[in-house]
């Protein structure tokens, strides 16, 4: 029997390796076999390229952050900015699906500062509803597939919707045993971290990351009630566990059966669906 299939789906490059990098390594550690794609090709990341150099550099970053992770990559579908929700890319990225049949899916969310990688989160929830539908032709075509998935959305970079309102997870994983790991794997994005480099200072780029994964398991903590000192959650990334509705059964959880210790639910957050 073959490994159960985990697939992260995003907008750009290091997108991937900033909110989802750490669970797809604990994901690895469980046994998961690890599949990773950017909807676009990071073609506007750059001040100093063409399209074509930027592109074929970014690209060649994603592949060796990818292997970094452990994880099989996709190639990009679409230029930045020309991620939209249509047909094409969804024909595109349901192909995807029903050939690597994943049982977690790790995607956008549906609130971000910016529309890339929002809809590249809404192509991520239709392609996986489309999975198994007979009439739903896909590019290349792909035969249907009737396999469960449960999807999870990542919290928005910068942990606030476009309203500025702070955004909390009802899952968090504790990513402390793997905070170097996805260091590295972002690290990979050399054009990026050059680039901020020189504009922000030394390093900047994966010193966010790190701050941001500290602030998400300040996050944890507090969410979660733990002890004042705890050293758990030390870093973190937290996740949203999108309706069962077509896609599972409705107590699928399969993100909490592979990870068991490395995750805790947050009763608040659940109390507030329920209200």
């Amino acid at each position: 029997m073959s490994n159960p299939v985990a697939f992260a789906v995003a907008a750009h490059p290091d997108d991937v390796e900033f909110m989802m990098g750490g669970t797809m390594l604990l994901l690895g550690e469980a046994g998961y076999e690890l599949h990773y794609m950017n909807v676009a090709n990071g073609s506007m990341g750059t001040a100093v390229d063409t399209r074509e150099a930027i592109v074929a550099k970014r690209t060649q970053e994603a592949r060796e952050a990818a292997a970094a992770l452990g994880a099989v990559f996709h190639e990009p579908l679409v230029d930045d900015l020309d991620i939209f929700y249509d047909r094409t890319d969804c024909r595109a990225l349901c192909a995807v699906i029903r050939s690597i049949k994943p049982r977690i899916m790790l995607v956008q969310p549906p609130e971000d500062y910016m529309e890339d990688h929002m809809n590249a989160g809404r192509l991520a929830v239709s392609a996986a509803f489309y999975r198994g539908m007979l009439n739903y032709k896909t590019d290349p075509p792909r035969a249907t597939i009737t396999d469960e998935v449960t999807l999870y959305h990542a919290l928005p970079y910068g942990l606030r919707d476009g309203l500025r309102r702070r955004v909390h997870a009802g899952q968090y994983v504790d990513i402390s045993s793997v905070i170097e790991r996805k260091r590295a794997a972002l690290a990979c994005h050399t054009s990026q971290k050059e680039w901020l480099d020189t504009s922000q200072g030394l390093d900047s780029y994966l010193i966010t990351m790190e701050n941001m994964s500290r602030e998400v398991g300040e996050m944890a903590r507090q969410d979660l009630a733990l002890p004042e000192g705890t050293r758990r959650f030390a870093y973190a990334e937290g996740w949203r566990r999108h309706s069962h509705l077509g896609f599972c059964s409705e107590d699928a959880d399969p993100l909490t059966e592979a990870l068991g210790d490395a995750i805790a639910v947050s009763a608040a957050y659940e109390e507030g669906l329920n209200r």
